[in-house]
């Protein structure tokens, strides 16, 4: 085989549709765009999702819902991961960093400690927010909730 002989597999290529060539081709006049109206001339572009007249469905669909512009998210993370953590690497003070570390959160995300699960090592954690089970189950075990400002 050799590269002179290659040929493309039988029906996988076609002759491209030759327009507005004159009449004798019989692709002439109009060049298969039909009489009038938009996309008939140069130029034509529609918007997306654009139904030719017809009411879009974007705006056939009724709006519900709300997107609270201030809303602040967390990420979750219970008292069992962190003692998971505090036991893994053995320190007493736990911050931002060592949770982001630890792969528990983003670089970005701001950390909200929740109450799911036991912990039984005294340990300092700093977080952004913690929820009330939370700070009880970490001061019941010795430690302390920082919250970062």
């Amino acid at each position: 085989m050799k590269l002179n002989n290659l040929t493309p597999a039988a029906g996988s290529t076609h002759t491209s549709k030759r327009v507005g060539r004159g009449q004798g081709s019989g692709k002439g006049g109009t060049a298969t765009r039909g009489t009038k109206g938009a996309q008939a001339r140069a130029g034509y572009e529609h918007k997306i999702g654009f139904e030719g007249g017809q009411m879009p469905l974007q705006r056939r669909l009724p709006k519900f819902g709300f997107k609270n512009p201030t809303r602040v998210e967390y990420k979750a993370i219970n008292v069992a991961d962190i003692e998971a953590l505090a036991v893994a690497s053995g320190l007493k003070e736990l911050g931002i960093a060592e949770i982001i570390s630890a792969g528990l959160a983003g670089k970005n995300d701001l950390v909200k400690v929740l109450g799911n699960g036991e912990i039984k090592a005294a340990v300092s954690v700093t977080a952004n927010a913690f929820s009330k089970s939370a700070i009880a189950k970490i001061e019941a075990a010795g430690g302390k909730a920082v919250v970062m400002e």
